[in-house]
């Protein structure tokens, strides 16, 4: 059990796992566009895609969808979690596959076997960039690992505002400063304030980095 536990923790295996789990994905989402069950989501999300199936049109599906994974796989190294549901099942199950579809890519999504290959190297980006920023990250910062975890996003992530504000202030003054102007203006705006301590600490890092 000992190695099978380092293994796990290993940085190479995160990106395997997710290319395991955006394979499984994006075939149920191929499932749901050819045989109309198996899709990994929300009927909302299963709506989207149904609704650009029979119009043309994917953008709602595609741009929803693109919000959420971005997020998630910002928010992943910053607070120590990768939300499935929000990241992978939202973002790769509705998103990309509604990307693909928009793009004329039918057969990627329609077989089976296409299917399971473009989720695992979808799969493999994301877990390769969320290990990357990880790296990239100051060691000081307390919430630098990155474990996986069901509907974190929704359930969760609403009370990781405080604590990002936290991890954006050790990593520099500026992204501090923008995460609480941040969290302030949506707050403001009456959504939660993880998504405005996330983009604010983002937006404030890029202006004023730290030299080299």
């Amino acid at each position: 059990m000992k190695k099978i536990n380092d293994l796990l923790l290993k940085n190479y295996t995160f990106p395997i796992l997710t290319g395991i789990l955006c394979a499984a994905i994006f075939a149920g989402s191929h499932m749901f566009v050819v045989h109309g069950f198996g899709f990994f989501n929300e009927i909302a999300q299963a709506e989207m895609l149904r609704l650009g199936m029979e119009t043309g049109d994917y953008s709602a599906a595609v741009f929803f969808a693109a919000g959420f994974l971005l997020a998630r796989v910002l928010e992943g190294p910053l607070v120590g979690i990768l939300d499935i549901g929000g990241s992978l099942m939202t973002g790769v199950g509705t998103g990309m596959v509604g990307l693909c579809l928009s793009m004329g890519w039918d057969v990627v999504v329609k077989n089976f076997a296409l299917a399971l290959l473009a989720g695992l190297c979808i799969g493999l980006a994301i877990g390769s960039v969320i290990i990357a920023v990880k790296k990239a990250m100051p060691e000081s910062m307390a919430a630098s690992g990155t474990n996986i975890m069901m509907g974190a996003g929704n359930a969760v992530g609403r009370y990781l505002g405080p604590l990002i504000i936290i991890s954006a202030a050790q990593y520099s003054i500026p992204a501090g400063i923008g995460a609480v102007i941040g969290s302030a203006i949506f707050f403001k705006m009456k959504k939660e304030i993880v998504g405005g301590a996330i983009l604010g600490s983002l937006l404030l890092a890029v202006i004023f980095p730290i030299p080299v």
